[in-house]
């Protein structure tokens, strides 16, 4: 059985790595993400290797929040670890209520195609499948029908602007069209959460643009974002930072 966690009983003790903000203090809110604790520690061959401290972090439905630190400062673990890719060492993890710290790997891959969406840096899509079929991947693999895979994946790709693009497979798109079905395929399952690792790394500054955009868009229809960034201006975007420094979250 899944655990819930008495939020009620706890949320004048959540802490995060900045104040939440005003709207998040609602009554009856439960937090999306919730970490309490939590360490990663790496075996290596001659002893391990620590790429998170004591991490306390709380994230609200609805909050769009960037994280930002310099490279090997462990916020892509930190990413890994909320999108249930990874397990803490120690420590606890609540998804939507859920503590999911220490569930078998079915009950996580099953959380994920269920409420976590992922956008990287390098696109991921299958060369020989078209913009659509990349897209009822997901659908798929959650058993949905045929026929409500194509529906979805043909909301989700006019959601993103690439209505005219189904059929086209990857090498006809250009990379800002490619990264905007990767968004599409991480929406369509309609995420709780979406969590984007350099979504932009790739990009040409205008096109960058045309991604946070998007992202601005979906945020507004009440999606989670957590973007994991070096880039300042795509940081910008987000409406909380939270700075990631040797594995710590800083103040």
């Amino acid at each position: 059985m899944l655990e819930q966690q008495p939020w009620a009983d706890r949320r004048q003790g959540a802490v995060g790595s900045l104040e939440r903000p005003a709207e998040a203090l609602a009554p009856a809110r439960l937090p999306l993400v919730q970490m309490v604790g939590v360490n990663k520690v790496y075996p290596l061959l001659e002893g391990s290797f620590q790429a998170l401290y004591d991490i306390n972090l709380t994230i609200w439905p609805g909050e769009y929040c960037a994280i930002m630190g310099p490279s090997g400062s462990g916020k892509s673990t930190l990413m890994n670890l909320m999108g249930c890719l990874d397990r803490p060492s120690s420590g606890r993890y609540w998804l939507d209520g859920v503590e999911v710290s220490a569930l078998p790997d079915g009950e996580l891959a099953r959380i994920r195609n269920q409420k976590i969406g992922f956008v990287f840096q390098q696109f991921h899509l299958l060369p020989v499948l078209t913009a659509l079929e990349n897209v009822m991947l997901p659908l798929a693999y959650a058993g949905i029908p045929e026929s409500e895979q194509r529906r979805r994946a043909k909301q989700a790709l006019e959601q993103v602007g690439l209505g005219s693009k189904l059929h086209q497979r990857p090498a006809q798109l250009s990379g800002g069209q490619q990264q905007r079905v990767a968004i599409a395929r991480a929406i369509v399952n309609r995420p709780q959460l979406l969590l984007a690792d350099e979504p932009t790394g790739a990009l040409d500054r205008r096109t960058a643009q045309e991604v946070l955009s998007l992202f601005a868009e979906l945020h507004s229809q009440g999606i989670t974002l957590v973007v994991v960034t070096h880039d300042l201006e795509v940081a910008r975007a987000a409406q909380r930072l939270i700075h990631v420094a040797d594995g710590h979250l800083l103040p």
